[in-house]
This record gives C-alpha cells, sequence and structure tokens, in this order.
C-alpha cells in the first residue's frame, strides 16, 4: 500500500535501529534525528528485523509490516524479505522525498537499493548516504582487500554516481574525496545529532561522598572490535602504577580480538584489576557511566562518537585519541585527546588523573557537563542536519 503524508518523506534505511542498541552510533544517530525533526519530516526507516549478533527477531514488533516507534515508521524485515524484488516492491510503495542510507558497505541496506536504482527499477529521488566513518583510516584498514575490491568494481560501474554524500565533519568529507574521488560539492557536512539533553549529571551525582583514596575508576563503552582499540588500551594499563579498576561494556564483535583482549586482561599486574559487564541497554549507559571517574577510549577512529558526548554529560573527563572530532580537549578541561603513537602519554594521564585532588576531579566534572550542554544544543548541527533534507528536497522539486 502506497503511504502518503503531508510532511516531506525520508526513506531512511539502517542496518538497525531501536529497539536495537547494540551496534552503536548508527542507531543513536538516527534516534536522535528522529526525535528532534519527527515532527518536520516523515521519518519512514527500514532496518533488520533483530539486533546485531541476536539470532531471533524483536519480540515485541511485527516484522515485514510497519511500526509506529516514537515520531518514525518503521519497517522492520525479515532476512526472507531481503531479496532484490522484495526492498524494490517496498522502496516503490513509498512516495518518499530522499532516500537516506546510512552506511556505504552493507549489503541489504545500502548496496542493494544502490544497485535497483542502477538497474533503473526505482523511482527516480535524490540518494544521501552517510558512511558513518567507514572511510576513516582505522576503519578501511579492517578488511582491506576486501573493502578496496569493492570499492574499485563499484567506482568502475558508477553505482554511486549522482549521490549526495553527509559527512560529519570536515576530517570526514576529506576522507570521503580520498575514499571515492568526489568533489567536495557533492558532499554535505552536518555533525551527528547528539541525544536531547535529558540526562546530564548533576550537583548531587558530581558532590556524593567518594573515597578519593580507593582506585581510579575507568570506564571502557564501545564495542569490542579492532576500530575501538581495546588492546591499545589494555597495553596502557600494563604499565600504570596506580590502583585502577577498569570496567568494561560492550558487544563482543570480533571473538578472535576478544580472545587476544582477555590474554592481556590475565597478564594485568595485580594493582589493575578488569570487569567486562557485556553489552548493555541504552537506558542503562548513563547510570554506569556515573559511577566512575575517567572515560578511555583510544580509538582509531570516530566520526562523532556518542559514547563520548554521553561520558562528558556524565561529568567523566574523556581520554581519547585525536581521531576522533573531539579535539583541543585539555585546554578545555574536559579531557584529554592524544597521538596513538605516543602510549606513554595516555599513562602519565592516567598516574596523573590518580593522584588529583577531590577539587580538580570536581572542576573537571563541571566542565565536562558544561561542554556536553553545549554539544546537545548547538544550534547550527540543527540547522545543518535541516538543511541536508530541505536544500535537497527544494532543488529536486525544483528540477521537477
Amino acid at each position: 500500500m502506497n503511504i502518503k503524508s503531508h510532511k516531506p518523506i525520508i526513506l531512511t534505511f539502517v542496518a538497525y535501529y531501536l529497539p536495537g542498541y547494540k551496534s552503536g552510533g548508527p542507531v543513536r544517530t538516527i534516534a536522535n534525528m528522529v526525535d528532534q525533526f519527527g515532527h518536520e519530516f516523515d521519518f519512514r526507516i527500514v532496518t533488520a528485523d533483530r539486533d546485531s549478533f541476536d539470532k531471533r527477531p524483536y519480540p515485541n514488533v511485527v516484522i515485514d509490516c510497519w511500526n509506529t516507534v516514537g515520531k518514525a515508521k518503521v519497517f522492520y524485515v525479515s532476512r526472507a524479505k531481503r531479496s532484490l524484488w522484495h526492498l524494490a516492491r517496498l522502496i516503490c510503495n513509498i512516495e518518499h522525498d530522499v532516500l537516506y542510507l546510512n552506511s556505504f558497505f552493507r549489503f541489504d541496506f545500502t548496496i542493494k537499493p544502490l544497485f535497483l536504482r542502477y538497474l533503473g527499477i526505482l523511482p527516480k529521488r535524490p540518494i544521501v548516504i552517510a558512511p558513518r566513518g567507514e572511510f576513516s583510516s582505522g576503519a578501511l584498514v579492517l578488511k582491506s582487500t576486501k573493502k578496496k575490491a569493492y570499492m574499485a568494481a563499484v567506482k568502475s560501474i558508477g553505482l554511486y554516481h549522482n549521490v549526495l554524500w553527509q559527512a560529519s565533519t570536515e576530517l570526514e568529507a576529506s576522507d570521503i574525496v580520498n575514499a571515492m574521488g568526489v568533489s567536495t560539492k557533492q558532499i554535505v557536512v552536518a555533525k551527528d545529532l547528539s541525544a536531547l539533553p535529558t540526562e546530564i549529571a548533576n550537583e548531587a551525582s558530581l558532590n556524593n561522598k567518594k573515597n578519593y583514596h580507593a582506585p581510579l575508576r575507568i570506564c571502557f563503552l564501545s564495542r569490542i572490535s579492532p576500530v575501538k582499540n581495546l588492546n591499545y588500551a589494555l597495553s596502557i594499563l600494563a604499565e600504570v602504577k596506580a590502583r585502577v579498576e577498569f570496567s568494561i561494556y560492550g558487544l563482543i564483535d570480533d571473538e578472535l580480538y576478544w580472545k587476544q583482549c582477555q590474554t592481556m586482561i590475565n597478564r594485568l599486574p595485580s594493582n589493575i584489576t578488569v570487569k567486562y559487564y557485556g553489552v548493555i541497554e541504552h537506558s542503562a549507559v548513563f547510570r554506569e557511566l556515573v559511577k566512575h571517574d575517567l572515560f578511555f577510549l583510544p580509538t582509531r577512529g570516530e566520526n562523532f562518537g556518542h559514547a563520548i558526548v554521553e561520558a562528558l554529560a556524565a561529568g567523566l573527563p574523556v581520554l581519547i585519541s585525536d581521531q576522533t572530532p573531539w579535539l583541543n580537549l585539555s585546554s578545555l578541561g574536559v579531557g584529554w585527546d592524544l597521538s596513538l603513537a605516543e602510549p606513554s602519554r595516555f599513562k602519565d594521564i592516567i598516574e596523573l588523573n590518580a593522584v588529583s585532588s577531590v577539587n580538580e576531579r570536581l572542576e573537571q566534572r563541571h566542565a565536562a557537563i558544561k561542554f556536553a550542554k553545549r554539544i546537545m544544543t548547538d544550534s547550527n548541527t540543527l540547522e545543518q542536519n535541516r538543511a541536508l533534507f530541505n536544500d535537497l528536497i527544494t532543488r529536486n522539486h525544483a528540477v521537477k
């Protein structure tokens, strides 16, 4: 059935969506976009019928049918209905204004829709592709042979011809140019949207009685994947002399990599204790973060880093690599962004935090919260994302 709307329809393909929470950033980005623009745009989201690595579909949604989820309508497509024929029928039945693809490499949710367009089956509508950090150097180095072969093939046939690319930062825009050889005129920079500032650490949580002579409580919250660099974090901790309690939260995305990390954990000195808590629902992230003193994510590359912003909102200074949009943190008093080529600096910062005074920690916490609020309420980011669709729709209607 063809569904019509009085608002512009953004037909959005994303591999995972709510109630999923295991796959990280793209879910949060699209959910935040729907929260903030659902009154202006009609988001129709096509996504998997199960969360990342789950063997069974979500229990409380209707599969292969439209569901109302917040301000969006969501179609949870089963594996049996992801054929080219089924996807073509689904796309053609929605009188959409923009087709919004949230990956470069996802087979079912990006490559197949683009191939249908290549075959001339889809209606001619503007297409936006958000690679979500997949072109960062840290991401491309993983499975690089397959990725390079695919990129060369699609360039030769023009599969991605005449699409608009969304970059979250100027750095990601450069990554897109380098990877795909496209003109900067084909790229729009629109930062990822943070959650609305509903959960921010308050004065009570900042000033609660903590034993600052206890071990430094460090948190790692991200997928257990080479690009997130947990093994690097463990190698730093192996050199730290202070007492540390290191909490790891996240989906195990690579079992072999996790086994390597476990071997490193077992070899850590006695002053470092580690506990893996598994993957936690997004609703529980805030209350887990506030239990810690420092957020540690030496990632190889982030196009945004929702967990970083959430840690700041929980009042945690962050210790991250310089491969994210969040730079010059030390000058802001909210953390440190360091080169991965200088592991000793990471160690020194951890040692410094372990002996910092109560007042120093409180000052950092207040600064982190203030910075997080500024990110979450940035009007420029809102306008960039609004214009991403509005400008494209206006130009398309003018052509018609």
